[in-house]
């Protein structure tokens, strides 16, 4: 959980003031390494599980706060959006029948949340991006009312400026530009903690590094967002570009994004790590600094070293070191996975958990130092490449050698992490139940992402976009309420959505996004053979700037024509002469049913969608007889 007690440093004191205490945290941090205080011997695991709230209709549900006061649970925090929350499962001993036991309690914890918004006639889902997510849903009204939250916001936007273009390409292209980072809060996850010693934390966080990308490509369930296909785990993409803080420049010097898989292997300490943080990467929040963490050393005491763990938690690293005080008042290092993103399954999560952690050990066992057999790049390329391509990617292993994700698993990895767990003296029955899934989802070749695409391939001359999104959510949480693994997933049935009320569909969800539109200069005749070949009824017009100024119909243009004679024909007239100036338009958080009212009222067959002067979309009378089809076929 993050701390809450933090806020907007923007005064040149207050950031004066609170980096003196960051570099005294340093050299605090340095002196407790040098006098060798950090707990050693010690091996516990946690975890930190994010969840989203959906509604009756598998939209965002902003209640976490009215949740939150509810479920009454020590280990339930909010997150960045009011639809988001986030249970943290006990830290436990690495050994015996650890990764069971987690399982549970996480089942058990949100089990407890689920009943509670169930009754407010909502579900949750365990999915790295929620597929029904809009855009309309990650407006600042939406961020959950903690100073911390507000006070992230305005820093990147006080150090990016205004604007937040969000270029992320797959099998789709998204292109937009928001008004604020809180598109971050697509994102959910399941970050996995493992204490190291000290001495060790090098070589073991290294593992950690060599090992992220094919870990990462088992595990990928998130490739769509507003409903376009994109990487096999977009959060990889989204989260480096929400939280950027970088600007466009004409010079092509090296700026790092604070969400960051590192610049290279790390070589003296963990403060190697820290200090390029805080060399690299500007402060964005204070807070209020009530103790001397140099003099606490001296005095033999342990600092909770805040300014430089509140600098920590703007850095994004997807394997973050991470400093923390035990019960006993030591202090101690943990290595924080942040790759994974949350779901399909606790089941499935535990699998990813299981593997990773068999790994670290066992390659911690196996190898003395593993960047001497492996090059930093190839280290991040199979991890970006996996983000991107998931199982189908080719990884550079040890020793340049070439893998297929399924044999570098099978015949490299899963042995490694077998005798990793046997090391810890995991369960027998834990190992062979959590790795099994991992070598049931490489053979069979379905994980989380490529059972949606499947899906949404199925289905996409069939129904609507967001009727399938919607499809895909309700099935995903029955799955998931039945624990049943991702790669037994089935196709769902398209007929049996049973909550799905179209009623309360937004505009933007069900409008068309790809539009052919023209210019008022352009030749009438363009326009003509434009419609006649695309098979268009209306037809949006846009100036140079890009400003919706018109709209032309088929029955405006069939009126010109009348008072033509064929000689005439169409060829000096344009565009301007004939369009509606001021059609009737909606915007896209309209209600499609009120959209609906708006077209029979004036009976007009279309409805240009608009924002802040711009044409975002159209909606046609071909968009309602498509959503009526399903319908009849739904209760017929």
């Amino acid at each position: 959980m993050g701390d809450f007690n933090v806020r907007l440093a923007n005064s040149e004191k207050e950031i004066k003031n609170f980096t003196k205490n960051l570099l005294k945290d340093v050299q605090a941090f340095e002196k407790m390494l040098e006098e060798d205080r950090f707990e050693k011997g010690v091996y516990k695991i946690g975890a930190e599980q994010e969840f989203c709230l959906v509604d009756q209709n598998y939209k965002p549900f902003p209640v976490n706060l009215e949740v939150l006061e509810e479920a009454k649970m020590d280990n339930l925090s909010p997150e960045l959006a009011k639809f988001n929350l986030e249970t943290n499962a006990s830290p436990r001993d690495f050994t015996g029948n650890a990764l069971s036991e987690m399982e549970k309690e996480i089942f058990q914890d949100l089990e407890k949340v689920r009943k509670i918004v169930q009754k407010k006639g909502g579900d949750l889902i365990l999915t790295g991006i929620l597929p029904t997510i809009r855009k309309f849903d990650i407006g600042r009204d939406n961020i959950t009312p903690f100073e911390r939250y507000y006070a992230l916001m305005d820093a990147l936007k006080a150090m990016r400026g205004e604007e937040f273009l969000i270029n992320i390409y797959g099998i789709d292209e998204l292109n937009i530009r928001l008004d604020s980072g809180m598109i971050e809060a697509a994102n959910t996850g399941f970050q996995v903690h493992l204490q190291v010693d000290a001495d060790k934390f090098v070589k073991k966080y290294n593992i950690a590094q060599a090992i992220a990308g094919p870990v990462l490509a088992t595990a990928v369930n998130a490739p769509l967002l507003f409903g376009k296909r994109l990487w096999r785990e977009t959060r990889i993409a989204l989260f480096q570009q929400a939280i950027d803080t970088r600007v466009s420049t004409e010079h092509i010097r090296e700026h790092h994004p604070r969400v960051t898989f590192g610049t290279g292997w790390i070589k003296d300490s963990v403060m190697d790590l820290f200090k390029e943080d805080i060399l690299r990467y500007r402060v964005l929040l204070g807070a209020d600094i009530n103790e001397d963490s140099l003099e606490m050393v001296k005095r033999g005491e342990t600092p909770s070293l805040k300014a430089l763990t509140v600098h920590n938690s703007t850095i994004y690293r997807w394997n973050r070191p991470v400093y923390g005080i035990s019960p006993n008042g030591k202090p101690h290092l943990r290595i924080e996975a942040r790759m994974f993103p949350a779901g399909p399954t606790i089941l499935d999560e535990m699998a990813n958990t299981a593997f990773w952690l068999g790994l670290m050990e066992g390659y911690c066992k196996r190898l003395d130092d593993v960047t001497q057999l492996m090059n930093f790049d190839d280290a991040k390329d199979n991890f970006y490449a996996a983000a991107r391509s998931g199982m189908t990617k080719q990884f550079t292993w040890f020793n340049k050698k070439k893998y297929s994700l399924r044999d570098l698993v099978v015949k490299e990895l899963l042995p490694v992490a077998r005798e990793g767990l046997k090391l810890r003296k995991m369960k027998s029955e834990d190992i062979d139940k959590y790795l099994g899934i991992i070598e049931e989802r490489v053979n069979i070749g379905q994980n989380g992402s490529s059972w949606i695409l499947d899906t949404f391939k199925e289905f996409q001359d069939k129904a609507s976009k967001e009727e399938i999104l919607s499809l895909i959510t309700e099935s995903a949480i029955e799955n998931q309420k039945k624990e049943i693994p991702v790669h037994k997933w089935n196709i769902p049935d398209l007929n049996a959505l049973p909550h799905w009320r179209p009623s309360d569909l937004l505009v933007e969800e069900v409008m068309q996004t790809d539009i052919l539109s023209v210019q008022p200069n352009d030749i009438l005749e363009f326009v003509a053979d434009m419609m006649n070949w695309a098979k268009l009824r209306y037809v949006p017009v846009e100036n140079e700037k890009g400003d919706f100024v018109g709209l032309v119909t088929s029955r405006g243009l069939l009126r010109i024509l009348r008072k033509m004679n064929e000689d005439t024909g169409l060829k000096d007239l344009k565009v301007k002469d004939i369009m509606i100036e001021k059609p009737l338009t909606v915007a896209p958080d309209q209600k499609v049913e009120e959209a609906m009212e708006i077209m029979d009222k004036h009976k007009i067959g279309s409805l240009p969608v608009i924002q802040n002067n711009k044409l975002i979309g159209m909606l046609t009378e071909a968009d309602f007889f498509h959503l009526s089809k399903r319908l009849f076929k739904r209760f017929k």
